[in-house]
C-alpha cells in the first residue's frame, strides 16, 4: 500500500494562533477556563484541559480570574457578561471570523439585513448573529423566505464554507428573491485557508484509491472537507483519528491519502498513517 497525504492540511494560522495563546497562558502558570471547545476537535481539547485548560459552557461555571473566548468568537452580549464579571479576557477569535463580525455588524449599521449562508446552529455563525441585533439570520436554502426590509440585504458566508459554494448560493438566493430586491451587497467572508484545503483534496483524489480525513465529527470545515473528496468519486471516510479505521476500507487498495481539517493536529495523522503501515504489514 502506497501512502499519499495532501499537500496541505491541518492547523489553520486561526486554530494554529488560538491554540498557541492558550498554551502560552498555560506555560505563565494561569488557570484558565475556555468558554466551549477552543477548536472542534476532541484530542486538541482533551490535551489542553490535560494541561489546566478546562472547557466550560457558559460563564457562570468560570471558576478563575480569565476567560478564553474560543477561535469560533462570541457575540456582544457574551463580551459585555465578561465585562459585567470582572473577568479577565483572553480573546483567540480567529481574524477571518473577527473580520466577518465587524463586516456583519457595519453592514447592519448601514441598514442592511443581513443573511449569512451558513448552519445556523454553528458556533461561529451563532457568534457572527450575536453581533446584529436580531438583524441577521443564516440559511443554507437560498429559497428560504427570510426578512428583507425596504429590499435591502447583504449576503455573508460562514467562513468554513467554499468560496464556489457561497456564490452559487448568492446566484440563487437573487433569483429566488428577486421580487423582493432593491439593493444587495455580496460579500465574500470565506477563508481562503479552508478553501486551498479543499483543492488540496480535489489534487489528492487524482492520486489514490481511497482517501481518510481525519478530524472532529463536530467539525464543519472538516465535514465539508469530508463532502469534497467524496465528489470527486473517490471512496472516502471522515474518522476522528486511527481507532476508526476499518481493515475492510483498506484490504486490497493500493494507493490511500490522508487529508485533515482545520483544527486536527498532525499528531492525529501520524498516528493514522502510522496505522496505516501497521495494516499493511504482511
Amino acid at each position: 500500500m502506497e501512502i499519499f497525504k495532501a499537500d496541505l492540511f491541518g492547523f489553520c494560522f486561526g486554530v494554529r494562533r488560538a491554540v498557541d495563546i492558550v498554551e502560552e497562558k498555560l506555560e505563565e502558570r494561569e488557570e484558565v477556563d475556555t468558554l466551549g471547545p477552543i477548536v472542534h476537535n476532541p484530542n486538541v481539547v482533551e490535551d489542553l484541559s490535560a494541561k489546566g485548560a478546562e472547557v466550560v459552557n457558559s460563564l457562570d461555571s468560570v471558576n478563575t480570574d480569565s476567560v478564553i473566548i474560543t477561535a469560533h468568537g462570541a457575540g456582544r452580549e457574551i463580551h459585555e457578561e465578561i465585562e459585567a464579571k470582572g473577568l479577565n479576557l483572553i480573546d483567540t477569535t480567529c481574524p477571518i471570523v473577527k473580520k466577518a463580525q465587524e463586516t456583519a455588524e457595519d453592514l447592519v449599521q448601514q441598514g442592511y439585513q443581513v443573511v449569512i449562508y451558513g448552519e445556523n446552529d454553528h458556533t461561529e455563525v451563532r457568534n457572527i448573529l450575536g453581533w446584529l441585533d436580531g438583524k441577521g439570520v443564516a440559511i443554507l436554502d437560498p429559497d428560504e423566505k427570510v426578512p428583507i426590509p425596504e429590499g435591502r440585504v447583504a449576503l455573508l458566508s460562514q467562513t468554513t464554507k467554499g468560496k464556489k459554494y457561497f456564490f452559487d448560493f448568492a446566484a440563487e438566493f437573487l433569483e429566488a428573491h428577486r421580487d423582493e430586491l432593491e439593493d444587495v451587497k455580496i460579500v465574500d467572508t470565506t477563508c481562503g485557508e479552508t478553501r486551498r484545503r479543499y483543492e488540496a483534496a480535489e489534487r489528492l483524489a487524482k492520486q489514490v484509491d481511497l482517501i481518510l480525513v481525519v478530524g472532529g465529527k463536530n467539525s464543519a470545515n472538516t465535514r465539508k472537507l469530508a463532502e469534497v473528496a467524496a465528489n470527486t468519486g473517490i471512496e472516502t471516510h471522515h474518522i476522528k483519528d486511527e481507532s476508526e479505521i476499518k481493515l475492510d476500507w483498506v484490504e486490497g487498495v493500493e494507493t490511500v491519502g490522508i487529508t485533515a481539517g482545520a483544527s486536527t493536529p498532525q499528531s492525529a495523522v501520524s498516528s493514522v498513517e502510522d496505522t496505516l503501515k501497521e495494516l499493511d504489514r504482511p
